[in-house]
């Protein structure tokens, strides 16, 4: 256990702040899930903007990685024009 009094205060913060940053991440795979089950191309360009600008907000602060952002992006992308 922690001696010091920032130290203490410095766990209890990570533990918010990893919360706060699972809860996000979750959030964003379960709208990627829930994209690729869209068979249909209308919807599927029209969800695309709000979950680029989801994930592209993630890795602004770093939830998740700015390769994983981009690679995302990119797979979501062909998917759509595939369609």
């Amino acid at each position: 256990m922690a001696n010091h009094k920032s130290s203490l205060k410095r766990i209890r913060t990570n533990e918010k702040k990893r919360l706060h940053n699972r809860y996000y991440a979750r959030t964003m795979r379960n709208a990627v899930k829930q994209f690729r089950e869209l068979s249909d191309k209308s919807v599927a360009s029209e969800k695309l903007p709000s979950i680029v600008s989801l994930i592209d907000k993630l890795a602004k602060k770093s939830i998740i990685h700015k390769n994983k952002a981009a690679n995302l992006k990119s797979k979501l992308t062909r998917k759509v024009n595939a369609l």
